[in-house]
């Protein structure tokens, strides 16, 4: 069986869906900057008004890897908008819609979901409704048909931003329904400060498929027992999500997890043995970039060689001869990390799926028992009294 990503998988029907959409990722982002384009009237009528009032509450939220979309996109965000911007996972919203709605002030929910027939994904909506005076809703949905996307097609309070149909991952992980939608909330809330970035992220991504053999393939080759991923800030989440993949891909049989690069010290750092490999995402905020080097440094001083990888946009990476443990994000020197993280995470998408193959696993259903769902199951909704 091959994998290659670049020259036409030749794979059978357990890793199709998978192999296609991590590499179908590129065309998607031009689509969804076309789409982002194209809607551009329709959004800003909608959100302008909005994103004027100084008291705004932006609340970004979605479950699992929706979750994470919400935590690599926050800070930005906050930053570009000035208001108010926090990353609430559905799970954590409908478990204890009170406690993460505590301020009852104008509120502008942002749902990400690639199917949106989970059960959280409409009961955060609902909760929201139940526990605010005034909420207004940005769905950021895969799946036209899906609840979250019909509830909210015609109401005054929301609007529907559907990614491409191709998005809505057939494989059991989100990686094109991920990067889609998290491009997307990046290009409508952002505005115009990210005008051409969607072309710039996916000429790098194409690049970084192209070499998959010799970055991903080569640390898989590795046979790790562990692997862990470290960022800071935007990163960070972009790391807890690359850990949710291998998870997730490999049914559980490569322990993965994630820390931001100053926390991993704190405790976290017990997690390592001689067969655990580190890949560090690299900052290009000058200050935040020390605290990713350094951590870096330190691993590689207490790891076997070739044990810790950068992911970098530093050119030096993408030169002639570089060091194969320094992995490129080509042409990206100048952008911020939400956006970084964007071909960023396709390494990880790789490292998971070949982890996976290596294994004798199927990652389009690495649960054949069905003990972990496509979409989740068995979470009973309970009713929540004023």
């Amino acid at each position: 069986m091959t994998t290659s990503l670049s020259d036409g998988p030749a794979v059978d029907d357990g890793a199709l869906h998978t192999v296609r959409e991590i590499a179908q990722q590129p065309a998607l982002w031009r689509e969804v900057d076309r789409i982002v384009t194209a809607s551009r009237a329709t959004l800003d009528s909608f959100l302008q008004p909005l994103l004027a009032r100084p008291d705004l509450r932006v609340v970004l939220t979605g479950a699992g890897t929706s979750a994470f979309a919400g935590q690599v996109l926050q800070a930005a965000l906050s930053r570009r908008l000035g208001v108010r911007v926090d990353a609430v996972a559905t799970t954590d919203l409908v478990a204890d819609p009170r406690g993460c709605l505590t301020e009852d002030v104008p509120t502008l929910l942002v749902s990400f979901a690639r199917s949106g027939d989970s059960p959280e994904s409409v009961a955060a909506t609902d909760l929201a409704e139940q526990v605010l005076s005034e909420v207004h809703h940005l769905v950021i949905t895969c799946n036209a048909q899906g609840s979250l996307a019909v509830r909210h097609a015609d109401r005054p309070a929301s609007r529907v931003l559907l990614m491409p149909a191709a998005s809505n991952d057939q494989g059991f992980a989100m990686t094109s329904s991920f990067t889609c939608m998290t491009l997307a909330a990046l290009l409508a809330l952002g505005g115009d400060a990210y005008d051409g970035v969607a072309e710039r992220l996916a000429a790098a991504a194409e690049s970084i498929v192209a070499d998959a053999d010799r970055t991903a393939g080569a640390l898989v080759a590795r046979a790790p027992e562990r692997i862990v991923y470290l960022g800071s800030g935007a990163l960070k989440g972009l790391a807890g999500e690359s850990a949710l993949k291998v998870l997730e891909l490999t049914g559980g049989a490569l322990v993965a997890s994630s820390e931001s690069s100053l926390g991993f010290r704190h405790g976290p750092k017990a997690v390592l043995t001689r067969r655990t490999v580190v890949v560090v995402y690299v900052s290009n905020d000058p200050y935040t970039r020390q605290y990713d080097l350094d951590i870096a440094a330190e691993l590689r001083g207490n790891l076997p060689a070739g044990s810790v990888v950068t992911v970098t946009a530093d050119p030096g990476a993408a030169a002639p001869g570089a060091d194969p443990h320094s992995w490129a994000l080509p042409g990206l020197e100048d952008v911020e990390d939400v956006a970084l993280a964007l071909p960023a995470v396709v390494y990880a998408q790789i490292v998971a799926l070949r982890a996976s193959l290596s294994r004798g696993i199927r990652p389009d259903q690495p649960f054949p028992s069905g003990e972990v769902n496509r979409v989740v199951q068995g979470v009973i909704l309970h009713s929540l009294h004023n």
